[in-house]
């Protein structure tokens, strides 16, 4: 009985540990939801970039090798050099503000005003078209992504909890680090959001574009500040997951773990992201080992989902979301 019990509180810890890599997709969704109004399907896509961007400049990579050597029938893939991991980083934060000003410029200035459907399919075509220039760029193949974050079990959690316990928890250091990256995200977002010029802006341009404009807020300054934030996300996210799993196309689809995050937590709330995440995750795995094995497993590829339309009937708007107040 006593295993049991450290088991399912092992289990708990990874599960909460889970919900924190959940959580730091969730983030980049909330921001642009703030900001627009919308729900940004590329959210996942601009993590995958970001993180196919970083391991191409840290390996020397040549972007599009494969169409240059296919029109000049050379045969270059390496420039022949490396980049230091924080040099990598710094370079495709700045790719990532640079996809922030064109999608602004040449998507984004065009449907101000505009119905939040046309906004999401809009967001629906940056998807595909990301995925399909990051694969262009960099290659399908996978990636192993190294920037030189802790892996493996803690062999200090381990031994601490065995010799107070008699029972060793196996926590992954990089789940640690997620842990530590998003308390500091969440932190930064939320004074960020709370006591800024810009962050009460990007509040007042969710609320009514035109009315923003009215009262002389740059609409088009907030849009590239908040998809720069979102891509900035996105690659501490893209990060923690190529390291956790390589870098490869199906990295897109954590975009869907993030919804049942959203509906918990509220699609407008910093906050509630984590707190989404660490719900969903140790949800996800209770469930599996105490229902699951009754079941016949693999309950965690729909649990979180089935959670979430629970919840949205009895708090549509999440446990942190706006309340929707309408005069009748």
């Amino acid at each position: 009985m006593p295993d049991t019990f450290f088991y399912a509180a092992e289990v708990m810890l990874n599960g909460l540990m889970a919900g924190v890599m959940y959580s730091l997709v969730a983030l980049g969704f909330v921001l642009i939801f703030k900001a627009s109004g919308i729900f940004n399907y590329a959210q996942g896509v601009l993590a995958l970039f970001a993180a196919l961007t970083l391991v191409g400049l840290q390996e020397g990579q040549i972007p599009f090798a494969h169409i240059i050597n296919a029109i000049f029938g050379t045969d270059l893939h390496h420039f022949g050099w490396t980049l230091p991991a924080v040099v990598a980083i710094a370079l495709t934060a700045l790719v990532m503000v640079g996809i922030a000003i064109v999608i602004e410029r040449y998507i984004l200035k065009h449907l101000v005003n505009q119905e939040p459907i046309i906004l999401f399919m809009a967001t629906i075509g940056l998807a595909y078209f990301l995925e399909g220039l990051g694969d262009v760029m960099w290659g399908s193949d996978i990636k192993k992504l190294d920037v030189g974050l802790p892996q493996g079990i803690s062999d200090t959690i381990e031994e601490v909890t065995y010799n107070w316990f008699g029972y060793g928890f196996f926590i992954d250091k990089l789940d640690i680090v997620a842990a530590l990256v998003a308390a500091a995200l969440v932190i930064a977002l939320t004074l960020f959001s709370q006591y800024t010029k810009y962050g009460r802006a990007l509040r007042a341009v969710a609320d009514d574009h035109q009315a923003a404009l009215s009262v002389g807020i740059s609409l088009r300054f907030i849009w590239v500040l908040v998809w720069s934030i979102a891509g900035f996300v996105a690659l501490v996210a893209g990060i923690m997951w190529g390291s956790k799993s390589g870098v490869q196309f199906s990295l897109s689809l954590i975009a869907l773990k993030a919804l049942p995050v959203l509906m918990l937590g509220g699609f407008t709330s910093i906050p509630g992201a984590i707190v989404g995440g660490l719900i969903i995750g140790m949800g996800e795995k209770l469930f599996e080992f105490a229902i699951g094995p009754m079941i016949g497993g693999a309950t965690e590829n729909w649990f979180a989902y089935v959670l979430a339309l629970l919840f949205l009937v009895f708090r549509p708007q999440g446990l942190f979301g706006e309340k929707i107040i309408e005069r009748v």
